[in-house]
């Protein structure tokens, strides 16, 4: 046999290959556990306050518009309407801000050659996407049980508007990563200029309600499509004619692109900063 037959090879050079072949996996995971004993495991409370914190926000705007209107723009329950429209909010929001710090987190362990910046930011994507859809799917539980709503549930809008929260908060946390790595002033310009973002992304109105040049406007925020995706599973009779998931996946596979496309190329000016 020849000398490049896989028989012939040394044992240990087998194990060596099968090791670098799952290196990227086991990478991925071990910054995961990393992370979860870092964010959760070191306050008292750990992971309930991932359930905590957006309870607490539903609940603020539930009790605050129950008392200024008689019933919410869609069904009877206040908590119902303002969940759904906050949660898929929440999950972009949380993506977007901790993958946009992820090279930055990640910093001392990116020296070693088996890390990379990839590795870092779907370590992030992966475990904060998993910790909100769990966190949603507890809250809107629990809500419909407390509240008796009796909804008709449709699946598919709900998991395409989660789908496309996640697919958003990649792209545009990327991209921020990269203009933060490249400009640190960066960071508190996109702060300001999100402050605003959660009162025109259809939290706790719906698009129908404003005035037509209004709506116009925010159609081109894309969060006002995941929120309409996302009530259109929980209320049946609301069928919004303004939903373009086309023009979601654009922005999301644009700012992707051009984040992972220089992040390839300047990582290591990031680094080395």
């Amino acid at each position: 046999m020849s000398s490049g037959d896989p028989q012939t090879q040394p044992p240990a050079r087998i194990t060596g290959l099968r090791r670098r072949r799952f290196a990227t996996p086991r990478t991925i995971t071990a910054l995961m556990l990393r992370e979860m004993s870092t964010r959760y495991g070191a306050s008292p409370g750990g992971y309930a306050w991932a359930i905590a914190e957006p309870l607490g926000m539903i609940i603020i705007l539930g009790a605050a518009f129950s008392l200024v209107l008689r019933t919410p723009s869609l069904g009877s329950s206040f908590l119902l309407f303002y969940a759904t429209g906050f949660l898929p909010f929440n999950l972009y929001q949380s993506l977007n801000g901790m993958i946009m710090r992820a090279i930055w987190f990640s910093r001392p362990l990116l020296g070693y050659p088996a890390v990379t910046w990839m590795d870092a930011l779907l370590a992030r994507f992966i475990l904060n996407s998993l910790t909100a859809i769990l966190v949603s799917y507890i809250l809107l539980v629990g809500i419909m049980i407390v509240t008796e709503t009796r909804t008709v549930l449709d699946m598919g809008p709900i998991v395409l508007s989660m789908a496309l929260a996640m697919l958003l908060g990649l792209g545009t946390g990327a991209l921020n990563c990269l203009l933060i790595g490249l400009f640190p002033v960066w960071e508190h310009v996109w702060s300001i200029a999100m402050r605003p973002m959660f009162l025109i992304s259809a939290v706790f109105f719906i698009v129908e309600d404003l005035p037509p040049f209004t709506q116009n406007l925010l159609w081109y925020n894309p969060l006002v499509h995941i929120s309409g995706l996302m009530r259109m599973g929980f209320y049946p009779m609301y069928s919004p004619g303004y939903i373009s998931v086309t023009y979601v996946v654009s922005v999301a596979l644009i700012t992707m692109a051009l984040g992972f496309v220089l992040l390839a190329r300047y990582h290591q000016d990031i680094l080395n900063r």
